[in-house]
């Protein structure tokens, strides 16, 4: 069976970054796919599943409704092996195009308080599987790691993926 394309990055030199996974047409608009990678693959514990659910909710609510990218944010959500989620708008668009809302998406996370949007039992599959203080520690670390100190090792795969 081949191998889809995210499968042949080579996470083993992947550090923590905005990447562009994927680029796909869908009549005559393009969809960009984001890898926001907030753990380096196989070298740091990954975001353990309550936290990865908190920034979510937190960022799929935000993205969605801010004023500037709500018809052109398509999908946020995690990934399986829970180094950090997907992050899918409407547009030829690079890390540089996203890095200032990814900024703010972060800023937003790390510093929410109050009720997680979504997290009642009528309202989330699995609404006790939150937690907000390690979500926001998650996204502050993110933020001030990474996401304020981009450099082109956080925005392009590494060479030979």
């Amino acid at each position: 069976m081949k191998k889809i394309p995210s499968f042949t990055i080579d996470h083993l030199r992947l550090l923590r970054g905005i990447y562009v996974s994927r680029k796909d047409r869908a009549g005559d608009e393009v969809i960009t796919t984001f890898d926001i990678r907030m753990k380096e693959p196989n070298r740091e514990p990954v975001l353990g599943q309550s936290e990865l659910h908190t920034i979510e909710h937190l960022a799929a609510t935000y993205l969605r409704d801010h004023p500037a990218w709500r018809d052109r944010v398509i999908y946020w959500g995690p990934m399986g092996c829970c180094t950090g989620c997907y992050f899918l708008a409407l547009g030829d668009l690079s890390p540089d195009d996203i890095l200032p809302l990814m900024q703010e998406t972060f800023r937003f996370i790390r510093d929410f308080e109050g009720e997680i949007p979504g997290a009642a039992a009528r309202d989330c599959g699995n609404y006790l599987l939150h937690n907000l203080p390690m979500a926001r520690l998650e996204a502050g670390k993110f933020l001030s790691e990474v996401l304020e100190r981009m450099e082109e090792g956080n925005k392009n795969y590494p060479a030979g993926s």
